[in-house]
């Protein structure tokens, strides 16, 4: 596997340059990509993962703030106390707007928590919500997958207006993804101000699926991979080529990391 889209040296706090058009954003940076090297690594052990989980989701949502919406505020500072006009004037997250993350178990679990509490430093308590949902897949008696059962999830109310995260570390196929997307929209009262989907890593598989099924949903990753590719296809800049592929016949993404529900639990059945 000789991949070229992360040869070129890159500046933090950029984007990388690809063609899957506006609403993805493939973040440039040395020091979140080494996290997910790390991350995938064989010889990373339980407590280890969790410590760089956390990092990789702080680093991303510092991002995903991106699509909130900000404000000009001035705030005096303590100088005032010396200089009257002592104030901080400027652009700001608005602190009362309301956001839903959304909790897909069980990966989901740690990425929501860390948003939940960076995101309890920047708005007013009572506008931030975490809505649990359970998703097992649902089978007939040939063992059929014939649909998905949200059984024990727990949605704590509308989301009129509200920013909408999903923050799930892998996005594979985009099935899971979907199918929340379309529990929010068929079932949920309200409509969002703007869905937000944040992943480590991500397959062109699911860029294509999700872009198509929900042209105006907002897709965050941290790393494209498409391992699974033609060799003269990862010559290519991301997106240029239909070729592109990151999934094994099995649906395990490639370069990926492997079994991230599994070690997030230490729990490999």
């Amino acid at each position: 596997m000789s991949e070229t889209a992360y040869n070129t040296p890159i500046r933090p706090g950029g984007e990388t340059p690809h063609a899957y058009g506006a609403n993805v954003h493939v973040l440039a940076d040395p020091w979140a990509l080494s996290l997910l090297a790390r991350l995938g690594h064989e010889d990373t052990g339980t407590s280890t993962f969790h410590r760089l989980l956390r990092a990789a989701y702080r680093r991303l949502l510092h991002a995903v703030t991106g699509e909130l919406r900000t404000l000009t505020v001035t705030t005096p500072t303590r100088m005032a106390a010396l200089q009257p006009d002592a104030a901080f004037h400027g652009t700001a997250i608005d602190a009362a707007q309301p956001i839903v993350i959304v909790d897909i178990a069980r990966a989901g679990i740690i990425p929501s928590d860390v948003f939940q509490q960076e995101l309890l430093d920047l708005v007013f308590d009572r506008y931030l919500r975490v809505d649990h949902l359970y998703m097992q897949r649902r089978t007939d008696d040939a063992g059929r997958v014939v649909g998905i059962d949200l059984t024990g999830s727990k949605v704590g109310g509308p989301v009129e207006d509200a920013t909408l995260l999903i923050p799930d570390p892998m996005g594979a196929t985009g099935g899971s993804i979907q199918h929340v997307i379309d529990h929010y929209k068929a079932h949920v009262e309200g409509t969002p101000r703007r869905i937000v989907a944040c992943h480590l890593m991500v397959t062109p598989e699911y860029i294509r699926a999700l872009t198509t099924a929900f042209p105006d949903v907002v897709i965050y990753t941290l790393r494209v991979d498409r391992g699974m590719s033609p060799e003269e296809v990862l010559q290519t800049g991301l997106g240029d080529d239909p070729r592109e592929s990151g999934l094994t016949d099995t649906q395990y993404i490639v370069p990926g990391a492997g079994g991230l529900g599994e070690l997030l639990n230490n729990a490999f059945v």
